[in-house]
């Protein structure tokens, strides 16, 4: 885990840069490109349903910030309860700062005052920020005006499902970096048989991850079928 990581947070292995899978969300990609490669970017504010890879693109640009030697910071805001406003404090220092899951705090204005604060310290700064959420700025239940004016002042982009073709590239990049073989038709079972549902179909390749190293088999629908449905 990178040292610019706070608390006992979790980092997703898988999430790089070149394990993301645009499809439809070139822009949202680009949008995070541009605040990599320029400190002065606006800030970007990505919105989509769950597993649409918003915390993939959080991850993976504070990970490119770690290789460069450049401080940055990665905050999931859920559960709200588990972070004090004052964590905030001091981060303009940071090259990029990157705040996940920003609709948990609508509606608690203690951290909407400090994310507040904090977005005009970092562009003061000039320091990279991004932002997730479920919904656009505009959509959530804001007690600070102000911070829902703020959040729309740079871009706003939504990110939407991979369609099959896309998620099924994604499942066996994810594949070959566990040291996998996914053959399509296995991938194209997967599909078929289980929700389209990037975290859970990568949660069911973990599990077939440990059964094939386990049993020394190859990933054939059989023996997906076999260890899924025993």
């Amino acid at each position: 885990m990178p040292a610019q990581l706070p608390l006992n947070i979790r980092w997703n292995d898988a999430a790089s840069l070149e394990q993301f899978v645009s499809g439809p969300n070139g822009r949202a990609r680009a949008a995070v490109d541009q605040v990599l490669t320029d400190p002065g970017a606006p800030a970007v504010y990505l919105y989509g349903p769950e597993g649409a890879g918003k915390s993939h693109l959080l991850q993976a640009a504070c990970r490119v910030c770690g290789k460069l030697g450049q401080p940055s910071f990665y905050l999931p805001l859920a559960p709200v309860a588990s972070w004090a406003p004052a964590m905030l404090d001091g981060l303009e220092s940071m090259r990029l700062v990157a705040l996940d899951d920003l609709h948990v705090i609508a509606g608690d204005r203690d951290r909407e005052e400090a994310v507040f604060h904090l977005f005009n310290r970092l562009r003061d700064a000039g320091c990279g920020l991004l932002m997730s959420a479920l919904a656009r700025p505009a959509d959530l239940p804001w007690l600070l005006p102000d911070l829902a004016s703020r959040l729309s002042w740079g871009l706003v982009e939504r990110l939407d499902p991979l369609d099959d073709e896309a998620l099924l590239k994604a499942l066996r990049m994810r594949a070959e970096m566990r040291g996998l073989d996914l053959p399509e038709e296995t991938g194209r079972y997967l599909l078929a048989r289980y929700p389209r549902h990037s975290r859970f179909l990568f949660s069911l390749l973990e599990r077939l991850d440990r059964a094939a190293l386990a049993a020394q088999r190859r990933l054939t629908i059989p023996f997906v079928k076999s260890v899924l449905d025993g």
